[in-house]
């Protein structure tokens, strides 16, 4: 490298560790200050409002503990969840995944539903109306006739007797998250009554502490979709939390704010790994909606499902079986309740993507190839041989062609020389040249292209899906987090200062921070770009050469079985051009770095 180039060099290397640290002095940092102001100005007046009033909006927030010995309850306990049911309302708000756990130490269950009064209220329900009046209502005094304890095998039933109408509820359980409420409702009264069944699912607090209190990192987690989630006649809906907040209008919402169906549906909210879900009776009519006056008011989050009204006569009754999934989106329980129950589109909980023609058989082929291996780990380093099986052809066909226009680097540079004052004969020579050899400059991108739909694809797969949450891997604890060891303790070598705290220093955290992975796949991408031919062009030279420090960091955050993924396709992707490479001809600069380095060995000759 000539000494202009070395210092353009180490000039674009000083410029952009200038702009990554003055993107965390001007804008991440400030942006997090401001948001730590916002909700301490949030929390200073709802403490005012306490002094004020004497109570907050809900009573006082609670610890869960606390809040959940309030009320009488029914306990229940399944093969994956556990929690209670409050008599009051007939509502489920105390449920935790006895499968998932918060951290890796698998030592506290994630806790999804919550009480009304207690921090991040999460709950869910069905409740009855006649016209604009709740017969059955957020605290109807239900009456537990029958049954203990709410198990998959024993189910257990309530009663409410209100004004004219009696309903008798039989709730159940499965070996997975759904709830089955089958009601029956006898008009006891002297008048005709239409009743409707009105499904509520709400939840208080800020959305993104919610999701880092439920699953932490995940309110991070641009790339999966967070909000809004549900099927209406066919069609699935989606808006996520921060444009739900902001009342934005949803595709497919009729002028007075509903979702009509037909054709069955459900209706929830969809965090990263979990979901909370109505499922109204699948073959009778139902809308689903939004109340935006509660957000409107800054209250809390709450979706309904509406049914049409039953007409009963004095005296007549009729049954209704409304659900409510309350879980893990894990594919194979959707894929069953989608199947069996006849939900639509239920595994599309699952945020699929833009291609989820690829990343749905990119994930059975990994669960399958799991089965088969005994480790996700080792199932994502033979799904990336046989992704890369079916291109071997035209890889074939790129890195011959890229081993030729190497093999042109020399002459070029003399065309380039000679013809320095003419651009146009310079271009003509060059492209003679190219004609001459046989040789493309394009072929060496159409595999380049294919790669990036699967990079994405394979990308989402092991984003969202919650398969690979928490599972280990050789010295990784967890595939779907980011990379555990730091550069700053020698990758756990330098045993009191850990990569967590590493990670943390502010500003360079992120430079002595980054992991063994991350390095690996710059590594790679350097050696990779050694067997390409360079541009031209000695800045974009430069930028290139550049891009392996850049990608470095940038898949420091990315989840380290993607990173794993990556570094594995760069490794089998290296020996196949290398070999094409030296077929062709072609010297390699590990080749003449082995040579230098053997011929360096060799004692002259006495």
């Amino acid at each position: 490298m000539e000494k202009e180039d070395q210092r353009n060099f180490l000039l674009a290397m000083v410029l952009m560790i200038a702009l990554v640290l003055a993107y965390q002095q001007f804008v991440a940092g400030p942006a997090a200050k401001k948001y730590e102001a916002q909700q301490a100005a949030i929390e200073a007046e709802k403490q005012a409002d306490t002094a004020e009033t004497g109570v907050a909006a809900i009573d006082q927030i609670k610890p869960v503990e606390q809040a959940l010995a309030d009320d009488v309850r029914v306990a229940f306990d399944g093969d994956s969840v556990d929690g209670s049911i409050r008599l009051k309302g007939a509502r489920i708000d105390d449920l935790s995944l006895k499968k998932h756990f918060l951290t890796v130490e698998n030592k506290q269950e994630v806790r999804l539903l919550r009480p009304e009064n207690a921090e991040f209220g999460y709950f869910a329900t069905y409740y009855w109306a006649d016209g604009t009046s709740l017969v059955a209502g957020r605290n109807s005094p239900w009456q537990l006739v029958s049954g203990k304890e709410l198990t998959p095998a024993s189910p257990v039933t309530l009663r409410l007797e209100t004004d004219g109408v009696t309903i008798e509820r039989v709730i159940a359980l499965d070996e997975h998250y759904m709830f089955s409420f089958t009601d029956t409702v006898t008009n006891t009264g002297d008048a005709p009554r239409a009743l409707r069944a009105i499904g509520s699912i709400e939840r208080y607090g800020n959305f993104k502490d919610f999701l880092e209190a439920t699953d932490p990192g995940s309110s991070t987690a641009t790339t999966a979709h967070m909000g809004l989630m549900g099927d209406t006649d066919g069609t699935l809906r989606l808006r996520k939390f921060k444009p739900l907040m902001q009342l934005k209008k949803i595709k497919g919402e009729t002028a007075d704010g509903t979702f009509p169906s037909d054709k069955g549906g459900w209706w929830g909210l969809s965090d990263k790994y979990w979901l909370g879900a109505l499922v109204p009776q699948q073959d009778t009519f139902f809308a689903g909606l939004v109340d935006k006056r509660k957000i409107a008011a800054g209250g809390d989050l709450e979706l309904r499902t509406e049914s049409a009204p039953l007409d009963l006569a004095p005296g007549a009754s009729a049954t209704m079986t409304n659900r409510i999934f309350a879980g893990a989106k894990r594919y194979e329980v959707l894929q069953g309740y989608q199947n069996n129950l006849g939900i639509p589109s239920f595994v599309d909980a699952i945020d699929w993507g833009f291609f989820f023609f690829l990343t749905k058989p990119f994930f059975l082929a990994l669960e399958w190839l799991s089965g088969v291996v005994g480790s996700f780990g080792w199932a994502i380093l033979a799904f990336t041989v046989l992704v890369k099986l079916p291109l071997v052809p035209l890889y074939n066909q790129s890195y011959k062609s890229m081993a030729k226009m190497k093999k042109l680097q020399e002459p070029t540079a003399e065309i380039r020389e000679r013809f320095k004052a003419d651009p146009q004969r310079q271009q003509q020579e060059i492209m003679k040249l190219y004609k001459e050899e046989g040789a493309n400059p394009l072929g060496g991108c159409l595999p380049i292209l294919l790669t990036i739909p699967i990079f994405f694809a394979l990308f989402k797969t092991l984003y969202v899906t919650i398969e690979m949450r928490h599972t280990p891997f050789w010295f990784l604890k967890d595939l779907s987090a980011p990379d555990p060891t730091a550069l700053g303790n020698l990758f756990g070598l330098i045993p009191w200062w850990s990569a967590a705290d590493i990670k943390a220093v502010p500003y360079i955290g992120m430079v002595i921070g980054v992991g063994i992975l991350p390095i690996l796949y710059g590594a790679t991408m350097a050696a990779l770009q050694t067997l390409s031919p360079p541009p031209p062009d000695p800045m974009q030279r430069r930028m290139i050469q550049f891009m392996p420090l850049i990608f470095l960091f940038v898949f420091g955050g990315f989840p380290a079985g993607l990173v794993m993924y990556y570094v594995w396709s760069n490794t089998l992707s290296y020996i196949q051009q290398y070999f094409i490479m030296r077929r062709n001809g072609v010297e390699t600069e590990i080749g003449k770095f082995v040579k230098k380095l053997v011929s360096g060995n060799k004692k002259p000759a006495s």
